[in-house]
C-alpha cells in the first residue's frame, strides 16, 4: 500500500500558526485524499483534539509563543497518531516525546506523508 493510499480518507488535525505553512499542509495533505482540519491557535487546538474523530495529527511545536505539548498529551490519550513540525531544535521534543516523528522546517511534502503514513500505518497495526 503506498502512502497516499493509506491516506486516503483520513481526517487529520494540523495545527499551525503560521498561515501560509497550514496552507500548504493542507494542499498536501488534500491532494493525498485527506480531510483536513486546522487549528492556528493552542485552545483550538485542545477543543479540536478533544472532540473531533481522528486518524492523525501533524503538530507544530510553536503556537504564537506556546508549545503544543497539551495537544500531543490529549492525541496521545485518545490513541490517535501524530507528528511534529518544528523550525527548532528538535533536542527538548526528543526528551518529552521520545520515538515520535519531528519534522524539521523546511520540509518537503514527500517528507509530510511518509512521516504522516508511517505513524497511522503503525497506529492501524496496534489497533
Amino acid at each position: 500500500m503506498t502512502s497516499e493510499t493509506l491516506l486516503k480518507d483520513r481526517r487529520i488535525l494540523v495545527v499551525e500558526d503560521e498561515m501560509m505553512i497550514a496552507m500548504m499542509l493542507q494542499d498536501i495533505l488534500e491532494d493525498a485524499g485527506c480531510t483536513v482540519i486546522c487549528a492556528r491557535h493552542l485552545e483550538q487546538a485542545l477543543d479540536l483534539a478533544r472532540d473531533q474523530a481522528l486518524d492523525g495529527a501533524v503538530l507544530d511545536e510553536n503556537l504564537h509563543g506556546k508549545q503544543s505539548y497539551p495537544v500531543a498529551d490529549m492525541l496521545a490519550g485518545r490513541g490517535i497518531p501524530f507528528i511534529f513540525a518544528t523550525g527548532y531544535s528538535q533536542s527538548n521534543l526528543e526528551k518529552l516525546y521520545p520515538g515520535r516523528r519531528i519534522l524539521i522546517k523546511p520540509y518537503w511534502a514527500a517528507e509530510v506523508i511518509e512521516a504522516l503514513s508511517a505513524v497511522i500505518s503503525t497506529s492501524d497495526d496496534v489497533r
